[in-house]
């Protein structure tokens, strides 16, 4: 088992002592090993938050929470570094110094598994160019290897950050709004190696979409989030049009939601 939620409530980082607000509230939630899952919902849902609370980034008020069959809030500090190393925590906007070279900053997905001097002499001469130039060439980013992270458009710069991920030795993947800088042919062949990758090495994915029809194209498990809840927990199957519309009941002005599709067999693996 990847994750285990029972009862989990988090409070925002910057909630004011004694506020009784929170992010996430009662959620529960079981993650096998490999499983590959979309979370959806308006912004502000939580669905950042679960993806945080899932990479051990900030501890729950309230409930228990285990990964890989461990409580990681009861590990001393290093062991809870060891874990940390096994998830990879992709944020929207990568943190990528702008500075930097692209190889380099693919390649800081090697730092878990890297000593102190490792990473310090990469930072002069890349450790594994090579490794990061298939990781880039998985997106189409190859001919970027050399280029600084500050001359990369937006979606480069996302798509960079899935390169980082590759390199990683990660056992599960933690991947937050991966496409909202991307066309979507570009989103659609992300989707797909992130999936394929996934799969090679057994790792679970999570990924949080605002594209609802690519989640339920992509992926066999739906979990809806509203106001820090679960609203629904099931496979892509039993989605119906007003399960969405529920769920993005009132939701912000702007917000973009798809119109629900059948659902479509799943392109992982497949040149769809």
């Amino acid at each position: 088992m990847s994750f285990v939620l029972r009862g989990v409530s988090v409070r925002h980082a910057s909630a004011e002592r004694g506020d009784s607000c929170h992010a996430l509230n009662d959620v529960g939630l079981a993650v096998e090993q490999g499983e590959q899952i979309a979370l959806i919902g308006p912004s502000g849902a939580g669905k950042t938050t679960l993806l945080h609370t899932l990479a051990c980034a900030h501890p729950q008020a309230f409930g228990e929470f285990s990964v890989f069959g461990v409580s990681p809030w009861k590990l001393s500090h290093a062991e809870r570094h060891a874990l940390r190393a096994r998830l990879f925590l992709a944020p929207q906007t990568p943190p990528l110094p702008p500075r930097q070279r692209v190889v380099t900053a693919v390649l800081a997905g090697c730092l878990p598994q890297w000593s102190l001097w490792q990473a310090i002499a990469s930072l002069i001469r890349p450790g594994n160019p090579d490794a990061a130039y298939d990781a880039l060439a998985r997106f189409d980013l190859q001919d970027k290897l050399y280029a600084r992270v500050d001359c990369l458009s937006g979606g480069e710069r996302q798509r960079c950050g899935m390169a980082r991920l590759l390199v990683s030795k990660a056992d599960a993947f933690l991947v937050d709004e991966p496409l909202s800088a991307l066309d979507p042919t570009l989103a659609r062949q992300t989707l797909i190696t992130l999936q394929q990758e996934a799969t090679s090495r057994n790792a679970t994915l999570i990924c949080s979409l605002h594209q609802v029809e690519l989640a339920l194209s992509h992926f066999p498990r739906i979990v809806g989030l509203r106001d820090g809840r679960i609203v629904f927990d099931v496979p892509r199957a039993k989605v119906t049009e007003a399960m969405i519309e529920e769920l993005y009941r009132n939701a912000k002005h702007g917000e973009q939601i798809d119109p629900v599709v059948p659902p479509a067999r799943s392109c992982i693996g497949a040149s769809c």
